[in-house]
């Protein structure tokens, strides 16, 4: 049964890192399904882990834009 799970987390996260999403919120969304998918495998905390990656998501989505930003002013 772990396997079956593993499985298809790993499947899940396979075709989100290779989806392009644009929306207001970048980064949330896809870090939410991930962090969704990923809590619920860890122990049924699927809301906990699509919050978590909601926010790490959308802070490496302003990491990366600042980093951009930067990179185009030099």
């Amino acid at each position: 049964m772990l396997s079956r799970q593993l499985i298809t987390c790993l499947a899940v996260f396979t075709v989100l890192s290779f989806a392009t999403c644009v929306a207001s919120a970048k980064g949330c969304l896809k870090g939410a399904a991930v962090g969704a998918v990923a809590g619920h495998v860890a122990g049924h905390h699927a809301v906990l882990g699509a919050v978590g990656g909601c926010i790490a998501g959308r802070h490496l989505a302003n990491k990366k834009a600042k980093e951009e930003t930067a990179k185009k002013s030099s």
